[in-house]
């Protein structure tokens, strides 16, 4: 139950609801209370003799006594429930928060249909903690100590009688309440696997349908969700013993009470009206003892899922800000775009040499400079330019822009002047002007129509149905694969970044409109630092700087004609693509 001690910070955010709520629960329930002493006042009296002004005051004063209670229980309702429903807002809000302060590396250990299922299901268990969970044991702790005074007043002996059985309750409770926790825990841990493998297929739909494997992942669907169904059928079994053994053993005191108050009546140590209005309070006493069995599987069931939680929010991230919070400008100055990289070394996993992905890189880059990595696949290229906006931080060695060391730039400054364009050519589900805007909402229509112009898409878009306001689909489905590359290209330029970083970005347009997109990019790559990553000799020929990386370190640097001529691995690279096209022509 520890974890649950971390949601009081968020409901001392609502001190004035939680005050107020808790002063109509105290209302309400006082006036649950004080029914059966009406009740026993009625009975007592309409015993001596029966008139319609007594029927008629009684049955006021019930009425009176029924509106009181209900309009204090509406506002206890609405005020604790309104603060849980805030606390699980803020809650998700600070999860999804720690979400965007995570490195790539997070990511690529945690399965994404696993995170969904705590920013939605843990946090709604959380969310029952707050609002049953509190008003619930309030109205127990209420009504337990209000009506055992009016029983004790009654009659001390028959209160003994009836709550002989509340340890044996309690005892119950407990027991049930363990097994419980630790069977949601399999539930949940179980429900993300599920999640995670929903997730993957809708991501991956046309590559289940392409190669015919639907019935094959529905099999494993169902693998899953059979887990899943027995799981929560072994929590139903436990939970579905514990309500009927709890109804016996109330039954049961409910028994002691008939048969020793009856006897108590009939010797006259007790009146009817009394006995009566003692069973108003046995039932009164029934539903905190139920309710109390409802309270344990809701806090056990929130102390699992706010462990869960935990796990991602005491996650210290790996790139953290220098910055203290709230002294960033809203728009910092933007670097120069001097880029230096000092014995730079990297691994994935902060392993050895042999883990080692970069290793020993010693390169400076001028501002306005564009400079191109070419290699085979898995050299180093693409690893290397996400060092530079600290997608990932060096291992090894020193990665300096405008002379200060990455890690000691705020990243927020950093990120704002460096236009990164990644080889996925990531889209989100928005119209091609909003994903266009994506880094610049504020950006105008002609700075969104210039920089697409820029990415040579002006065409296409003029081809959409609603231009700008065309909806793409799921992560840009909808578009060509060529079409997202220079969608995401566009989207960089348009924040008019220092710093330039196109990651493979031309791969999937043809040689014409690769050569189209260079030449119109050639202005806005001259007065900026550019970063070119490519596996085509086309792309990079005219860099400023080209250096070929093989097995993570610089082999061969130098324009396109002094690598040719040096006749190492770029030349060997130049002539089978120049074979390749002559090939193609065929």
């Amino acid at each position: 139950m520890r974890e649950l001690l971390r949601l009081v910070p968020y409901l001392k955010r609502y001190p004035r609801p939680m005050t107020f709520g808790m002063v109509a629960l105290v209302l309400a329930k006082a006036a649950a209370v004080l029914t059966p002493q009406v009740l026993k006042w009625t009975i007592d009296d309409l015993a001596v003799s029966v008139t319609i002004d007594k029927l008629l005051y009684y049955a006021g004063l019930i009425v009176a006594i029924a509106v009181f209670q209900g309009f204090f229980r509406f506002w206890m309702r609405r005020l604790l429930i309104g603060v849980s429903r805030h606390v699980e807002y803020d809650l998700r809000g600070d999860f999804f928060a720690q979400l965007q302060r995570m490195s790539p590396s997070f990511f690529n250990q945690w399965r994404t249909g696993d995170l969904m299922s705590r920013a939605s299901s843990d946090v709604s268990a959380v969310r029952m903690v707050l609002g049953p969970g509190i008003m619930y044991p309030a109205e127990t702790v209420i009504v337990t100590l209000g009506a055992l005074l009016f029983m004790v007043s009654i009659s001390w002996e028959l209160t003994l009688v009836a709550v002989a059985i509340m340890p044996v309750v309690s005892f119950v409770v407990m027991r049930f309440g363990s097994v419980i926790h630790k069977r949601f825990e399999s539930i949940q841990e179980k429900m993300s696997d599920v999640s995670a493998l929903v997730q993957e297929n809708l991501a991956g739909m046309r590559v289940v349908k392409a190669y015919s494997q639907e019935q094959r992942q529905k099999e494993k669907f169902n693998v899953e969700n059979d887990e899943y169904f027995n799981r929560q059928m072994r929590l139903v079994k436990v939970w579905g013993a514990f309500h009927p053994l709890l109804a016996a053993l109330i039954g049961l005191g409910t028994v002691l009470v008939l048969w020793w108050g009856g006897l108590m009546v009939m010797s006259e140590r007790i009146t009817l009206g009394e006995l009566v209005a003692f069973f108003a309070y046995v039932n009164l006493l029934t539903w905190p003892m139920v309710a109390l069995g409802w309270v344990v599987n809701i806090y056990q069931r929130g102390s699992a899922s706010m462990k869960r939680l935990s796990v991602i929010l005491d996650v210290e991230p790996e790139l953290p800000s220098t910055a203290p919070a709230g002294t960033l400008p809203a728009q910092p100055a933007p670097l120069s775009g001097r880029i230096e990289f000092r014995s730079v070394g990297f691994s994935y996993n902060g392993g050895g040499n042999g883990d080692r992905v970069l290793r020993g890189i010693d390169l400076v880059i001028e501002p306005g400079q564009t400079v191109a990595f070419v290699g085979r696949t898995g050299s180093g290229k693409s690893t290397l330019t996400r060092l530079v906006p600290r997608l990932y931080d060096v291992t090894e060695g020193t990665v300096l822009v405008d002379g200060e060391d990455v890690k000691a730039l705020p990243l927020h400054r950093l990120r704002r002047s460096i236009g990164y364009v990644p080889q996925d050519s990531f889209l989100f589900s928005e119209t091609v002007g909003g994903n266009i805007a994506f880094g610049n909402p504020s950006a105008s229509q002609e700075m969104i129509d210039h920089a697409t112009a820029l990415a040579g898409l002006n065409s296409d878009v003029e081809e959409f149905p609603k231009r700008f306001e065309t909806m793409v689909g799921e992560r840009g489905i909808t578009l060509s694969g060529g079409q997202r590359q220079r969608a995401t290209i566009a989207r960089a330029v348009l924040i008019d970044p220092p710093i330039l970083i196109l990651d493979d970005v031309l791969s999937a347009v043809d040689t014409e409109t690769e050569e189209r997109i260079l030449s119109q990019l050639s202005n806005v790559m001259e007065s900026r630092t550019t970063l070119l990553v490519s596996h085509r000799i086309s792309t990079v020929r005219n860099a400023d700087l080209i250096c070929v990386l093989e097995d993570g370190q610089i082999r061969e640097r130098g324009n396109h004609d002094e690598l040719v001529e040096l006749d190492g691995l770029y030349a060997s690279l130049h002539k089978k693509q120049l074979l390749e096209r002559e090939l193609e022509q065929i």
